[in-house]
């Protein structure tokens, strides 16, 4: 079961609408055009929900591009997601890669995430599921539970990893214990098929 972070986008939205004032456009769009990269990331989040200027995606990937370049991680990774759900930009899974792995190395756990479903789904790179799991684990460790439980499945099925139900278990019951429906599901099912000696040791294994 591999889930890509759809609606990352209102991510960014809630994020801006949170913390940025409209007064604050014409300010942050100076900064921004003085090659101030937050402010260039703050000035596509502004534009990409219309906050203190009319909507518009294009111009908010602009900006975000040339916060991205300069490094900011944030920037990376939501230039990612619009290249991956196409707005503001034609629709590219190579370039969506690109920033999401940039984004990633810099330890931004959804994109270390993302770029594991990318590569366990070969979209814009040929699949790769070991590749697959070592960012699935990059994010899981941080508390991703997207990643938590798309890596008890790989563990599970034996993708990119030795089959091991115990590790399996171990991911599904960090994702289930924040709320994560389909690893409490997984996490059932596990059970209902292992004897009541190997759950035990199971459940010591956390």
């Amino acid at each position: 079961m591999l889930r890509m972070l759809r609606g990352g986008i209102g991510l960014l939205a809630l994020c801006f609408a949170l913390t940025l004032q409209a007064q604050d456009f014409e300010a942050i769009k100076r900064l921004a055009e003085q090659g101030d990269a937050d402010a260039q990331f703050n000035l596509g989040g502004m534009y990409h929900i219309g906050k203190g200027v009319a909507r518009n995606d294009a111009e908010a990937a602009q900006w975000l591009c040339k916060a991205a370049k300069q490094g900011h991680a944030l920037a990376q990774f939501y230039l990612g997601l619009m290249y991956d759900e196409g707005q503001g930009v034609v629709r590219n899974d190579t370039e969506a890669m690109e920033w999401y792995r940039q984004a990633a190395e810099q330890g931004v756990a959804q994109a270390q995430y993302n770029l594991g479903v990318m590569y366990a789904n070969g979209q814009g790179v040929v699949r790769n599921d070991a590749e697959a799991v070592e960012w699935y684990r990059k994010a899981a460790e941080q508390g991703n539970v997207l990643a938590q439980t798309s890596l008890g499945f790989m563990y599970a099925e034996g993708r990119g990893v030795a089959r091991n139900d115990t590790e399996a278990m171990k991911w599904f019951r960090k994702a289930a214990e924040q709320g994560d429906e389909i690893a409490q599901g997984m996490l059932a099912t596990i059970k209902n098929q292992t004897s009541p000696a190997t759950e035990s040791r199971m459940g010591t294994e956390k």
